[in-house]
């Protein structure tokens, strides 16, 4: 077994760029590499997900066909499919699209591939706060950010309230907290 260190950056993103470094076995599926860039990010598993090679169109692309109720023989089970048969070298892009009204676009750069075996997958870095839910993507994040940290905004009180922040508070795009990322992914060992 081996390990692949992944670097995956959420698209359209700035100042800062979100992205987190994570490492997992290579014989894990598509599916659980899905869980993984959830409790990496924070996400809230809470919409479909695809991966493939460019995005939008691009095929093969890997999903959870208990989710998908089209046709298609370029849809591939993601809960099937071992990361380790389409991801062979370092330096390989791949791409992972979660949430499809949204479109959270992530690219997933396999940086390196480690002979050291890692038995449960870690989050070693990252930057930037993950979105929340449901805010209309990259665009409808800024927004709301541009919305929360200014209170002469007509709908200021309203989006502090939706996303919990409490007044005065402002929402840091920069906050990553790694200890609760790693906590999160490690958490998924004990979950299978």
């Amino acid at each position: 077994m081996k390990t692949f260190q992944f670097k995956i950056t959420l698209v359209y993103t700035d100042k800062p760029v979100v992205w987190r470094r994570v490492l997992v076995p290579d014989e894990i599926t598509f599916a659980d590499l899905h869980e993984v860039i959830q409790e990496a990010f924070g996400w809230e598993h809470s919409h479909l997900y695809q991966f493939s090679e460019k995005g939008w169109g691009s095929k093969p692309c890997y999903q959870s066909l208990d989710e998908y109720d089209g046709d298609g023989a370029d849809i591939k089970d993601s809960n099937d499919t071992l990361i380790n048969e389409v991801l062979q070298r370092a330096r390989q892009k791949y791409t992972y699209i979660y949430d499809f009204g949204d479109d959270w676009k992530h690219e997933i750069l396999l940086e390196k591939i480690l002979d050291k075996p890692v038995l449960i997958p870690l989050c070693t870095d990252g930057e930037g706060a993950c979105p929340p839910e449901d805010c209309g993507g990259v665009p409808g994040y800024y927004n709301m950010v541009d919305v929360v940290n200014n209170s002469e905004n007509e709908e200021h009180e309203d989006t502090r309230e939706w996303m919990g922040i409490a007044d005065g508070e402002k929402w840091d795009v920069s906050a990553f907290d790694l200890e609760a990322a790693n906590a999160r992914c490690t958490a998924l060992a004990s979950d299978e």
